[in-house]
């Protein structure tokens, strides 16, 4: 069960992190990353990021590169978040593959 801080933090996480992304994923064409859902722990000094990829099958090979700069990513996320939290947790990155399982199940469905 998360906390009312918990939630609110990791909405504050997610909704930096998209803006970050997109900045970043503009001179990419055709690619898009976008953070579905934060969980933070409850100490508040891990928080895991669920990034939604597309297309799906440049995925693994943009999360490794995510995961490759994720310190430079938590120093700018500390920038853009340097009044509202004292602590920036570190950021762990997964890929959300709900999307997939849903199409996957629907082409199962409707052949």
């Amino acid at each position: 069960m998360e906390t009312t801080r918990q939630n609110k933090i990791a909405r504050l996480i997610q909704k930096e992190l998209s803006e970050m992304f997109l900045l970043q994923t503009k001179a990419m064409n055709g690619v898009l990353v976008s953070v579905s859902v934060v969980r933070i722990s409850p100490d508040m000094s891990v928080a895991k990021a669920y990034l939604s990829i597309f297309p799906s099958n440049k995925s693994a090979e943009i999360l490794q590169n995510i995961n490759a700069n994720a310190k430079s990513i938590r120093y700018e996320l500390g920038t853009r978040l340097r009044y509202q939290l004292r602590i920036i947790p570190e950021l762990k990155f997964f890929i959300d593959d709900s999307l997939d399982y849903i199409e996957k199940i629907d082409q199962l469905l409707h052949p």
